[in-house]
């Protein structure tokens, strides 16, 4: 015969029993452990207070006098200067020279008063270019043409080039008759330029001309031709 057990021996009935009050004990041990509160622990600092004594630096108290008694330095010497008085259209030399080793015995020279330069302003005459009475060479138009013949000399580097043409010379006819300010205004080139120069200042002087009835500076243009011969 086989033997039987007891249904109180069993404990697979009991399984589900025993698994039950392990949810509840492992509950009731996170539920404690989250509501248990950490507190920091922190030192505790002590102040101790201490009463400090600051001694007051006693000032001697000075009276008038000793003030009296006290011996100051002497003031810095001055220079002495020296005026002197001169008319209100004197001009004064701007140039003051500095000593630096002076001292009050040091003798200043008076400064030097030196009167305006004026410088004279001359006044040019003016040059007529219209005159009633015109500038006229000593003997006339014939006179001064014959003058140019006998005078001038063409340039070999212009008969070379076979240059040829009228050179324009201008110059100033003073009131005494003299020629001045003599120049080309309109040339050719080749040398004729400077031979018509030469030959115009060696003109003799002119019969001025004149504007109502005074000898005046007049400006006068001077043709001069230069031809090959063949």
């Amino acid at each position: 015969m086989k033997e039987k057990k007891s249904v109180k021996a069993d404990l697979e009935s009991k399984k589900v029993f025993f698994l039950e009050i392990g949810f509840i004990v492992v509950l009731a041990i996170v539920y404690f452990a989250l509501e248990m509160k950490s507190y920091e622990t922190t030192a505790a600092i002590q102040f101790e207070r201490k009463n400090v004594i600051i001694e007051e630096e006693m000032v001697e108290i000075t009276n008038q006098d000793q003030i009296d008694h006290i011996e100051l330095p002497p003031p810095p010497a001055h220079q002495s200067l020296l005026f002197q008085e001169v008319d209100d259209d004197v001009m004064v030399e701007t140039d003051i020279v500095i000593d630096a080793e002076a001292d009050g015995d040091t003798e200043i020279a008076p400064a030097v008063w030196k009167a305006p330069v004026v410088e004279e302003v001359i006044h040019e005459e003016e040059i007529f270019m219209i005159v009633e009475q015109v500038p006229e060479y000593p003997g006339g138009d014939e006179a001064r043409l014959n003058f140019l013949r006998n005078n001038i000399k063409y340039p070999q580097m212009a008969r070379e080039a076979g240059i040829q043409g009228t050179v324009y010379v201008s110059f100033t006819v003073e009131k005494d008759g003299s020629i001045t300010q003599v120049k080309i205004a309109r040339g050719i080139g080749g040398g004729c330029d400077e031979e018509a120069i030469r030959v115009t200042r060696m003109m003799p002087k002119w019969k001025a001309g004149k504007q109502r009835g005074k000898e005046v500076r007049v400006s006068y243009n001077m043709p001069i031709k230069f031809t090959l011969q063949d």
